[in-house]
């Protein structure tokens, strides 16, 4: 099977110097014909002249910096292959390709896998086996979830990943992509997971495949760690009036937004500037984009049911159960070879 790396970069040079050799080498070591670009995003410090001096065999392909959508027309173009999508503050481990595409390869339903990934001190888990819950009426993805300590070596469906994935190309552009209507960022990854989803698909996670990744280097860079918080916020609620049906979502949804908007009055005095009346800030902001929600073309198809289903199969506590069931299972299996 052909493979692509595909690597994000926006005024990330040093970035790339450190973690691009990495994911050369785990192209290297794959057993797969490995092709590798960079998707530069209108980079102004020297990030192409640096690759073209030192990678001149690395494609470098120029996009407008549209964060993760520059991916959309990309993919596209690759037609009947699988594209390992990274940020340019991902390193991968030597072994890391051939797993992450064994299930792009063997089962019909996956249309995207993830790593287990590690923050580059390679002992602090961050993700991407992801759960969804809801907390005072927002959905929120989280890779620490209570008992996620069981349960991140054992394979399993997942629900997002963001800053390193690999995708069935084919299925990647007929979900539609990465949607715009979150620019600059945050929680694309897991609106296209949760359309992959509605479509009968499902994401799996792959702890045997590794990623270091820095974590917000672009993104806190850009805006902050306050701008960031703002920028989730808006696309929660901007991800929940897009996709979401079901009467239950609905209305636990509208139910808690007085409940935050007068818990956001309460603490105005006590906050931070820069936090003060963050979520009323977020609400105007995602309310401001509802004109687009109207003509958008990137919606979930599938019924209320699948929906629902979505949120079953990714509670915290169904995937903490889960793998607590497939240790034992496997734990039995171990001591009946050895009997």
């Amino acid at each position: 099977m052909r493979v692509y790396l595909l690597v994000l970069n926006h005024n990330g040079r040093p970035l790339l110097e450190e973690c691009l050799p990495s994911a050369l080498r785990a192209a290297e070591g794959s057993r797969h014909q490995c092709a590798a670009a960079v998707i530069d995003n209108d980079s102004t410090d020297d990030s192409v002249a640096w690759l073209t001096r030192h990678f001149p065999r690395i494609g470098v392909i120029r996009r407008p910096n549209r964060g993760l959508c520059s991916f959309n027309d990309v993919v596209a173009d690759l037609g009947d292959s699988v594209a390992v999508l990274l940020n340019n503050d991902i390193k991968l481990a030597p072994g890391c390709i051939d797993p992450l595409i064994e299930p792009l390869e063997s089962d019909p339903a996956c249309f995207m896998t993830a790593p287990r990934c590690w923050l580059f001190d390679g002992s602090t888990y961050e993700g991407f086996k992801t759960a969804v819950r809801w907390r005072w009426g927002l959905v929120q993805a989280t890779a620490l979830f209570p008992g996620h300590e069981a349960a991140i070596d054992v394979p399993s469906f997942t629900a997002s990943a963001g800053a390193a994935l690999a995708v069935d190309c084919r299925k990647f552009t007929a979900i539609g992509g990465f949607d715009p209507l979150y620019l600059p960022g945050r929680l694309e990854d897991l609106d296209f997971a949760f359309r992959g989803h509605m479509a009968g698909y499902h994401g799996r996670y792959v702890p045997e495949a590794a990623a270091y990744h820095r974590g917000m280097a672009s993104f806190a860079k850009a805006f902050g760690t306050e701008g960031c918080d703002r920028l989730a916020l808006r696309n929660t609620l901007l991800f929940q009036w897009k996709n979401l049906r079901h009467p239950l979502h609905v209305v636990r949804h509208i139910a808690a937004l007085p409940v935050r908007m007068a818990y956001d009055m309460c603490r105005t005095p006590l906050a931070p500037s820069g936090r003060r009346l963050a979520f009323t800030r977020a609400l105007l902001a995602a309310l401001s984009r509802l004109g687009r929600l109207s003509s958008n073309d990137h919606r979930a198809a599938g019924s209320t049911a699948r929906e629902r289903e979505f949120f079953r199969r990714f509670h915290p506590r169904w995937m903490s159960e889960t793998a607590t069931t497939v240790r034992h299972r496997h734990a039995g299996r171990e001591m009946a070879r050895t009997v």
